[in-house]
């Protein structure tokens, strides 16, 4: 029988573990709150200080100023079109003017939006909230962060009046194209100051800071009207102008200024600059704490390797067959092919050119990081390395070109094809990377095993997954221009590996150095059979797939590889030179074949190599010949290209080869049957 006594030391109890619950959460949120305050960053007076943040420059390798990152042009309130303070206010924040940092309606319903509806997330942030998190904090999203964010919005709604809040936020919002705070932009958009900007004006630029890159009028010029028109309801629903002037706006014209000259040389690069210096420093400190950054850039360069680009797709457009569009009737946009350049400094490893697509206001998604290709057989240097160092061949070793099945685990045999559809027989092993036999590469990664040419490929600069199949022989796993440049120098050097870098120096606000890179290098490759792949890719401009290269004009010491991919849906040629490497690839985003008017595929060497030629000429324009670094131990001798034997004056067409002191030449072992095993049709059987 329960007792009143009972019950009621029962209700004790249970008021004694609500009080110390209670307690607990009390200190737990006072725990709480002054470790999230000890953090919080002062709001500073006046609050207008917070805009006067010292721009960040940054430096092309010679000196010359490239682009000014968070500088700021101040208006006062008063000088503001009042169109655009309602068309803000209508769009961020309708209460603004009732509110005290915190909009509670707004904060309530995203809760419950966020809390029924699992993975939507409602927004509630207050024009006062967006101040304080563009200026304090990353744009991270985290409940710590929302809350520091509702602390400041507090501390500034309690120190400024509403004017002075809406005048900071207005000058420091961003609004796309390199523009922060509504002056700058209304004379890069319109070139007209804020003061005189129309309802139909105001209404787009309002809609921009939402997401500027989305709603670029100059890219996206619909989803642009589109989000003009919602800001026009908003301003309705708000009471700020009727219906018809909403339909009227948006009626009206825009007139924007056109958009050229303020997009900086090397944008493709600068984006890369920024996105790196973001990772490394944050937002705040890349945009408003007045770094001075010098990067690896060299202007001129950068200037050719865009004409060289561009002219070179234009060329290729023709080969297409593809045709500019013009007039209103034509409504359809044509697909083009895109293409990408990398030049970097052989012995550094210096970005000195990059561009990532043939428009850089068209497209902004650049190829020659973002978009891995396959490479074809621009892969088949690091298989051929790996052949000498794994196999012991040398480049006068002889191999046979035939057909070829391989057995494959699970799968159907592996029967790669030539790109001619013939075979040709015996014949060097320089040969055969000059004329890029598609079947002896084959045979030579069936030797070595996949994987240990994914070993080389990745000592040489390669950074992306590569699958460990056969197949990667002819370039079966994606990689970006960059990596191929940078892969490629290290054949340039003799087998010292640089890693790519583009920003030289970053200097704070104060001058005081906070980075500065010293070039190193680190050797990943032996130099003399590395100088055996080079003498290869060599022969591979003076008499195989890239032989355009020397009858469009260039005549320096260089070598190269180029490469096409099954389809033709990539075309590339990456080559060096003892100073400087580059890689060009070309094609379509959408991996569409790459075939002239007549239905002929086009190759790396008609579609890349031209470019490459072009730019190289350019660049390299008053240098005088250099040898690339021979070691000790190297001779050379000419051979029979079919036999591998020592040339004689009746030998038709002999080939020069680089071997080392103690590699022999002229045995009749050398016929290729090192080539031969249970799973290649033999030669004497095949003829």
């Amino acid at each position: 029988m329960i007792t009143s006594a009972t019950i009621i030391q029962q209700i004790r109890i249970l008021f004694y573990w609500v009080l110390t619950l209670s307690g607990l959460a009390a200190l737990l949120v006072m725990g709480l709150f002054f470790l999230v305050v000890k953090d919080l960053p002062r709001v500073p007076k006046p609050l207008s200080r917070i805009i006067e943040t010292p721009a960040t420059e940054i430096y092309a390798a010679t000196g010359a100023r490239m682009l000014i990152l968070g500088g700021r042009e101040a208006v006062p309130l008063r000088w503001l079109s009042p169109f655009f303070i309602q068309a803000v206010v209508a769009t961020e924040d309708h209460r603004f003017w009732e509110h005290h940092g915190i909009d509670k309606v707004r904060t309530i319903k995203a809760l419950w939006v966020t809390l029924i509806e699992p993975g939507k997330v409602q927004g509630a942030s207050t024009i006062t909230q967006q101040l304080a998190k563009n200026l304090f904090f990353s744009f991270k999203r985290s409940y710590m962060r929302k809350f520091q964010e509702l602390l400041v919005s507090l501390q500034i709604e309690s120190q400024y009046n509403k004017n002075e809040i809406l005048e900071a936020y207005m000058n420091q919002i961003p609004f796309g194209v390199g523009t922060y705070g509504v002056e700058q932009a209304a004379r890069s958009f319109f070139g007209k100051p804020a003061s005189d900007l129309t309802l139909p004006e105001s209404a787009l630029l309002a809609g921009l800071p939402k997401s500027p890159t989305r709603y670029n009028p100059y890219l996206h010029y619909d989803r642009a009207k589109k989000r003009q028109r919602l800001v026009l309801s908003r301003m309705v629903a708000v009471g700020y102008i009727t219906p018809s002037d909403a339909d009227r706006a948006f009626a009206g014209d825009l007139n924007l200024r056109p958009f050229h000259g303020s997009t900086p040389t090397g944008s493709y690069f600068l984006d890369m600059v920024v996105k790196n210096l973001e990772e490394r420093y944050g937002p705040q400190v890349v945009y408003h704490g007045g770094l001075k950054v010098t990067t690896t850039l060299d202007p001129q360069l950068q200037s050719w390797a865009v004409a060289s680009l561009q002219n070179g797709l234009a060329e290729l457009d023709k080969m297409l067959g593809i045709q500019e569009k013009s007039g209103d009737d034509q409504k359809i946009a044509v697909a083009r092919p895109q293409g990408a350049l990398v030049s970097i400094e052989t012995n550094s490893g210096a970005v000195k050119a990059l561009v990532g697509g043939r428009n850089y206001l068209e497209t902004e998604y650049n190829r020659a990081l973002q978009n891995n290709r396959l490479p074809g057989s621009g892969f088949k240097p690091f298989l051929y390395y790996t052949a000498l160092e794994k196999l012991g061949f040398h480049p006068a070793t002889v191999v046979v070109d035939r057909p070829v099945q391989i057995p494959v685990a699970g799968a159907p045999d592996w029967k790669p094809k030539n790109f001619e559809r013939r075979h040709e027989g015996p014949m060097v092993l320089k040969r055969a990377l000059m004329k890029s036999v598609n079947t002896i590469a084959a045979q030579l990664v069936e030797l070595t095993g996949p994987q240990a040419v994914i070993e080389t490929a990745h000592r040489c600069g390669i950074e992306s997954h590569l699958s460990p199949v056969y197949s990667l022989a002819m370039g079966t796993s994606g990689v970006s221009p960059l990596e191929m440049s940078t892969s490629f120098a290290t054949f340039a050097t003799g087998g010292i590996r640089h890693r790519p870098f583009w920003i030289w120096r970053v200097e704070d606000a104060l001058g005081r150095v906070l980075e500065e890179k010293i070039a190193s290098g680190e050797r990943v490759l032996d130099a003399s059979l590395t100088y055996q792949v080079v003498d290869m890719m060599r022969g591979v401009l003076d008499e195989g797939t890239g032989a355009v290269v020397r009858r469009l004009g260039f005549d320096l010491p260089a070598a190269g590889k180029t490469g096409t991919t099954n389809g033709f849906k990539d075309a590339w040629f990456t080559g060096f030179t003892p100073t400087l490497t580059t890689s060009v690839w070309v094609g379509y985003d959408r991996e569409k074949g790459l075939k002239d008017t007549r239905g002929v595929g086009i190759t790396g060497g008609r579609g890349a190599a031209p470019i490459w030629a072009d730019f190289m000429i350019k660049a390299t324009q008053g240098e005088p010949p250099r040898k690339f670094p021979m070691p000790s131990d190297i001779r050379f001798e000419k051979v029979d290209p079919n036999t591998g034997q020592a040339a004689t004056s009746s030998t038709p067409n002999p080939l020069r080869v680089v071997l080392r002191e103690s590699q022999t030449i002229n045995k009749k072992t050398d016929r290729g049957e090192s080539m031969t095993n249970s799973s290649l049709v033999p030669w004497d059987n095949w003829k």
